[in-house]
This record gives structure tokens, sequence and C-alpha cells, in this order.
């Protein structure tokens, strides 16, 4: 990873206090291919900014045994440094995220199970300014692995093809559970404020409920909560950050199986930050919109773009994000 290093040593020297103070001051810085595309893009906004997805039909499910692989590619601009405990102002990003993810379907007591993982690198620029000086940074590498697993609760049983065909022809109320987990794998060094990981563990436990307004037509909507570990190593102190409620709400119109198009609108609040000790003026209540567009083709391949933009913005999440997808799936 290549990050411009920072004019750090004497501000943090001897001085954790002065740090805080500083930071606390308020310085804002095919029919299964379907599915398959949904629920690979969980992760695709990069490890600064996970709370802020869109990942319409995640609780949508799949036949037993189904596997994808995906590679995928997104651009973000704007302020997509999201780390409000950073002291950012006027950030202007443009970053670019490869992900290759694997996902499978199985059994689970008998009800229809996912377990997906996926291996993230990123790179781009970020310029600002920091502590009153206008700087830019250049970043690459690993970003922080991700994995999840959701289950079906309600109306949807282990399938294989024909009883999955028959859902699809006569949709049903889905209720679903999943646990997100983000691990600290991603390149990350205590002396550098602008890190591509975020050097701590993170975990999402989250509800999903599937309504089926016509047979073409479905309402997705997804409550969950953000809960992070602790930074030990932030610029010599540590940094805490509270829990990020999140909710979803998707309009999904079904054209044929596996082309589907959803309209797609977030809002999460909380994320607040002690730094040091000191409590930052820095509650995230954001929000961002934006569309999917999945198209099969040559029955295993599908390609999916999205794009989403910040709508309300109090700290971070003012920008864009367009994305593009490949998925192969087999069974």
């Amino acid at each position: 990873m290549a990050v411009e290093r920072l004019p750090l040593k004497g501000l943090l020297k001897g001085r954790p206090m002065r740090l805080a103070t500083r930071l606390a001051s308020g310085l804002a810085p095919g029919p299964a291919i379907g599915l398959a595309v949904g629920l690979a893009m969980g992760f695709m906004v990069g490890a600064t900014s996970y709370a802020q997805s869109l990942t319409p039909r995640a609780y949508w499910p799949a036949p037993k045994g189904l596997k994808l692989v995906t590679l995928a590619y997104q651009y973000s601009t704007g302020d997509i440094l999201t780390d409000p405990s950073l002291p950012i102002v006027g950030l202007d990003s443009r970053l670019s995220l490869a992900q290759l993810s694997y996902q499978q379907s199985f059994s689970l007591a008998g009800r229809t199970a996912n377990a997906q993982i996926n291996l993230p690198y990123t790179w781009g620029t970020n310029a600002g300014e920091i502590l009153g000086e206008t700087r830019r940074r250049t970043i690459s590498g690993w970003a922080d692995v991700t994995a999840r697993l959701s289950v079906n609760l309600l109306g949807a049983p282990t399938m294989d093809r024909a009883a999955f065909q028959e859902l699809r022809a006569n949709p049903r109320p889905i209720l679903g559970v999943s646990l997100d987990l983000l691990a600290p794998t991603g390149g990350y060094e205590p002396g550098r404020l602008i890190n591509v990981g975020s050097n701590r563990w993170a975990i999402k436990p989250a509800l999903g409920y599937i309504y089926p307004m016509r047979r073409k037509w479905l309402a997705e909507f997804d409550l969950g909560v953000w809960i992070f570990g602790d930074n030990d190593e932030f610029l010599g102190t540590t940094r805490e950050q509270n829990p990020i409620a999140s909710g979803e709400f998707h309009l999904i119109k079904r054209v044929r199986p596996g082309f589907w198009f959803s309209l797609d609108l977030n809002y999460y609040y909380g994320g607040r930050s002690t730094v040091g000790g000191v409590l930052r003026a820095d509650l995230q209540r954001n929000s961002r919109a934006g569309g999917t567009l999945v198209f099969p083709f040559r029955r295993h391949h599908a390609i999916r773009a999205s794009y989403s933009t910040g709508t309300v913005t109090t700290s971070g999440g003012d920008f864009e994000i367009l994305s593009l997808v490949y998925v192969y799936a087999w069974n």
C-alpha cells in the first residue's frame, strides 16, 4: 500500500490530549442469477462506508447448491472517506474498488441459507483540508475482507429448482435474518491518517422482509445495526464509535427470469465517535438513493449496473457511486 506520509510526529508526540481536543472541536470532515447478483453486492461501497450500502434482493432465496463467482468494479467520487474521526474537511475523493466474491446456497435446519465472502482491493486519491492545510493523498491496497451469512425464516424452505420456479411464479412473503462480518485484514499503518483498512472488527445483524405487491413487483425492507470494535492504534490513541442503525427500502420490478431493476433508498443514524476519550460532534443522519439493473445472458452469466448518490448528508456521505458487476453462476 502506498500512502503519502502525514506530518504527524510533532502533532502526536507527548500531546494526545491536544490531538483529542482539536478533533473534538467539530472539524467535520437466469432465475437464480438475479438473486445472486443482489447478494454479491453487500459490501461494494468499501470498508470506510459499509453502513451506507444499498443491496436489493438480499433476502430473495435461491435453489440449494447454487454457486457463484463475481468480479466487480466500483468508482466513487465526492466525500467518500466517511470516517468523521479524521480531521479532514472539504474532502474530494476519486476512488476505485475491485472485488472478487464467492457465494453458495445451502440448507440450514431445513431453510434456505447463503454464505458469501468478499475480497476487495482499492486505489485512488483523496484531497482535502487537514488541520488547516490542503493536502492530496494517493492510496492503494487490499481492503478489509467481509463475509455474510443469511437464513430465510419464513416463506423459503430449502428448495430444489422445481420448488424455486414455483416460488417465482407465485411469490409469497419472505422473512430472513443475516449477519455481516468485517475483519481488519486491510492495509493499515498507525502513523498515517488515511488508510485502506479500518484496523477494527465490525458486525451487522439484520432482518429483511420481502412483500410481493404483485406477481412481478416486490417491496423489500431491511433493518440492521453495525456494531464496531475499537481501533487502538488511531494516531497514538484509541478511536471508539457508537453503533449505526440503518434501514433500506427497495421497489423491485421483475421483467423476466433473471432480468430485473429496482429503485433503492436507505437511511442510517448514529456512529458518533470518541477519540482519545473526547466525544466528537459527528453524529451521522444520512440517506442515499439510487437504482439497480440486472441483465442475464447465455444462461450462466449476468451483468449488474447500479448508481447511487447522497440525498441527506449531515456528516460525510455526500458522494456518488457507479458500479458494474459480472456474475457467473452454476449448480
